[in-house]
């Protein structure tokens, strides 16, 4: 592990190239987008499938066959569970230790382990087999979800990248309603009198495609600007060069241990952290327990499975509205607070209207909606305030990591003995909703400070000036550093 200081970065022999033209960006970003968005996004649909579909499988018998009936719902929610322990405790140093390896190589081996993981599931047989297969499958998706923000920032530029993210997330809300299709399509098929069960099949039919999908990422997804084939050498100037617009840091196989550092002891980062942890606590109740809720509205199983489907629909629709947006006005705190806002109003709604269903099934979208949205952004809000590659390495997971210890909680405040209301589950996630709408606040009003202070230092600034942040990071220090960060 070498400091970035030592090895110079890959971008100076293209710092005095001939600038690109608008024309030659465009087609450049429309390559970028055709080699990379289809491959993450399809692997991002299948990782959120194979965590997620457990709640889905509890409708199909699971508990009964495997955890002895589970009358409290107590041993499914240590199942779920295990998954984040195991995600929460890998994120950082798995993040951080793919910046030696080539992205294609990394990613793939990351997506042939959770589809190894996932697809066991339907071997199980008892309590310690489905946790084995869960906290296996944590360990492999805590080396790629973390990973994939800051592989797109080595592309992307910040006027893109958030876009390009919310479609990324977004396809965890397509996971949730193509895995409620799934799930409905597999109850409704009758495999014969001596098939297997039907969360069995569900197991298989989710997870063998991420085995699929590894090997071809393996060849198909690009590397890093300097070393990928994908480019002509005039490509190659031109990715260089956008890359090294508002900041120019570590780049390549190093890690700068100032900067891993500057991460763990960045207050942004944890109170991030925050906001994380009160939307994934939302997140992962939804995950875990949508359809179990929505049956409690008086639907059939089946039924419940197939309402799951257009909440998370809107829901990925709002996210990508919402990222195009704060990509134009390139400001993201209030939207984040906005999100996190409209989740906490669809908790109230499903708490102070029990027997309006109607009302309490439009609260479903608003909670959707603002989850995913609050997340999405969130994640390309510090994808490009975190001033190095290795900043954004270490930076990135760190506050997922704390965020998925609200996964945790939302995984074990609905137990069924608190049905059919869940007034527990409801009001702690409506809290935590509402605290992390204060801290999306609290993080827009700093960053906005910052840039208005170093505006009467400096004068405004050329957006796409470079700035050397090998340093400092996006620590504030008007001597050395002035980069804009995004409010």
């Amino acid at each position: 592990m070498a400091d970035e200081e030592t090895k110079p970065s890959l971008g100076d022999k293209f710092e005095h190239s001939i600038p690109a033209t608008p024309e030659e960006e465009k087609k450049l970003v429309r390559k970028l987008d055709r080699a990379i968005l289809p491959i993450t996004c399809l692997l991002y649909l299948l990782a959120y499938l194979d965590r997620s579909n457990l709640g889905n499988a509890r409708l199909q018998g699971l508990p009964q066959e495997v955890l002895g009936g589970d009358p409290k719902g107590l041993l499914y929610e240590w199942v779920f569970s295990a998954f984040y322990f195991s995600y929460i405790l890998c994120q950082v140093p798995a993040t951080v230790f793919s910046k030696l390896f080539p992205p294609s190589y990394w990613i793939a081996t990351m997506a042939l382990g959770w589809g190894i993981c996932s697809t066991l599931q339907a071997s199980a047989f008892n309590l310690a087999g489905l946790i084995v297969c869960r906290v296996g499958l944590g360990v492999f998706e805590a080396g790629f979800g973390p990973a994939i923000p800051l592989y797109f920032s080595l592309f992307y530029t910040k006027h893109e990248l958030g876009l390009r993210l919310g479609y990324w997330f977004g396809f965890a809300a397509i996971a949730g309603a193509f895995g409620g299709l799934v799930a409905f399509g597999v109850q409704q098929i009758k495999f014969g009198p001596n098939s297997e069960s039907d969360w069995k099949i569900l197991f298989l039919i989710e997870g063998i495609p991420a085995l699929l999908l590894g090997a071809i990422t393996w060849f198909a997804l690009p590397n890093r600007p300097e070393s990928t084939r994908l480019f002509t050498e005039r490509e190659r100037e031109i990715v260089l060069e956008r890359g090294a617009r508002g900041t120019k840091a570590d780049v390549g196989a190093v890690i700068n241990k100032k900067h891993v550092l500057a991460a763990l002891t960045d207050w942004r980062i944890f109170t991030c952290g925050m906001i994380y942890f009160g939307v994934n606590c939302a997140l992962a109740s939804i995950s875990a327990f949508l359809p179990t809720i929505i049956k409690t509205f008086g639907y059939t199983n089946a039924l419940a499975q197939l309402l799951t489907v257009p909440p998370y629909v809107v829901g990925a629709i709002v996210l990508c509205a919402t990222a195009y947006t704060t990509d134009r006005l390139q400001s993201r705190g209030l939207a984040v607070a906005g999100a996190c806002f409209a989740g906490t109003i669809g908790y109230l709604l499903v708490v102070l209207v029990p027997h309006n269903m109607h009302v309490r099934y439009f609260a479903v979208f608003l909670i959707t909606s603002g989850t995913y949205t609050a997340i999405g952004v969130i994640i390309a809000w510090f994808a490009h305030n975190l001033g190095s590659e290795t900043k954004k390495a270490a930076g990135i997971p760190l506050f997922m990591a704390i965020g998925q210890c609200g996964s945790v909680l939302g995984a074990n405040i609905y137990p069924s003995t608190d049905g059919p209301r869940y007034l527990r589950g409801f009001t702690i996630t409506c809290a935590l909703q509402a605290w992390a709408t204060v801290c999306a606040i609290i993080l827009y009003i700093s960053y906005k400070r910052d840039n208005r202070r170093r505006d009467e230092f400096y004068g405004k600034p050329d957006p796409d000036a470079m700035v050397d942040t090998s340093e400092l990071a996006d620590k504030v220090c008007f001597i050395s550093l002035y980069i804009h960060l995004v409010y």
